[in-house]
C-alpha cells in the first residue's frame, strides 16, 4: 500500500499515528522493499540467463524469441525499479515523521512545537512520492524543506552518507577491474567506512 493511498483511504491520517503505528508501518515498508529488491535480483539474473542463451544459440527464430525475452524482463525491472524507488521515499517519510513524532513527544512535555506537521505537508509529499521522476535524492531534499529540518543538522539522515559512497566507490573498483579480489575489496571498504 502506498503512503498516498494510507493517507487518503484510511481513518486515522499518518500525521495522528503514534511512534509504534509509524515504526509499525515502516516495517511493513520495509518489508516489502526487502521483497522488491529480492525480485529485481531475480529478473537481473534471468535477464542475465536469457542473454548468455541467445548469445550462443544459432537458430534467428530462437534469437529473436530471446530478443523478445530479453526486452520484456527489462521492461520488468524498470517497473520494479519504479516501485522501489516509490517504497524508499514512503520509508524514508515515514522514518522521518516517526522521528518527529519523537521530538514532538518530548516537545510536549517541555512546552515546545518541534515536529508539528500538517495534513497539507503530508499530501504535498504523497504527490512528490508518486511523481516518477522524483528520485530519492531530490525527495530527500524536499522532504527536509517540508518538514523543515536542516540539512547541516542531519547530514547523516541521506540516502547515502559519504561512508556509504566509499562502499560504491570499491564497488565501482571491483566493476571495472581496478580491484580484482572481493576479500581485499572488502577490507578496504571496511576500513574506510570506520574512518567515517
Amino acid at each position: 500500500m502506498s503512503l498516498f493511498d494510507w493517507i487518503t483511504k484510511r481513518k486515522k491520517a499518518l500525521t495522528q499515528m503514534t511512534r509504534s503505528e509509524l515504526r509499525k508501518q515502516e516495517l511493513l515498508l520495509e518489508k516489502d522493499r526487502t521483497r522488491m529488491l529480492n525480485k529485481l535480483k531475480k529478473t537481473a539474473d534471468e535477464k542475465q540467463a536469457i542473454f548468455e542463451k541467445g548469445s550462443v544459440e544459432k537458430i534467428p527464430e530462437m534469437r529473436t524469441a530471446y530478443a523478445q525475452e530479453f526486452e520484456l524482463k527489462t521492461t520488468e525491472q524498470l517497473m520494479i525499479s519504479r516501485q522501489l524507488n516509490i517504497r524508499s521515499k514512503e520509508i524514508m517519510t515515514v522514518s522521518r515523521l516517526r522521528m518527529l513524532r519523537e521530538n514532538a513527544d518530548r516537545a510536549r512535555k517541555t512546552g515546545g512545537t518541534l515536529g508539528l506537521v500538517s495534513e497539507k505537508d503530508i499530501l504535498r509529499l504523497g504527490r512528490l512520492i508518486e511523481s516518477d521522476s522524483i528520485k530519492s535524492e531530490v525527495y530527500q531534499e524536499r522532504l527536509d524543506e517540508v518538514l523543515q529540518i536542516g540539512m547541516g543538522d542531519d547530514d547523516q539522515a541521506g540516502p547515502v552518507s559519504q561512508a556509504g559512497r566509499e562502499v560504491l566507490n570499491i564497488w565501482e573498483k571491483l566493476d571495472s577491474g581496478a580491484i580484482k579480489d572481493t576479500s581485499e575489496a572488502f577490507d578496504e571498504a571496511d576500513r574506510r567506512v570506520r574512518e567515517q
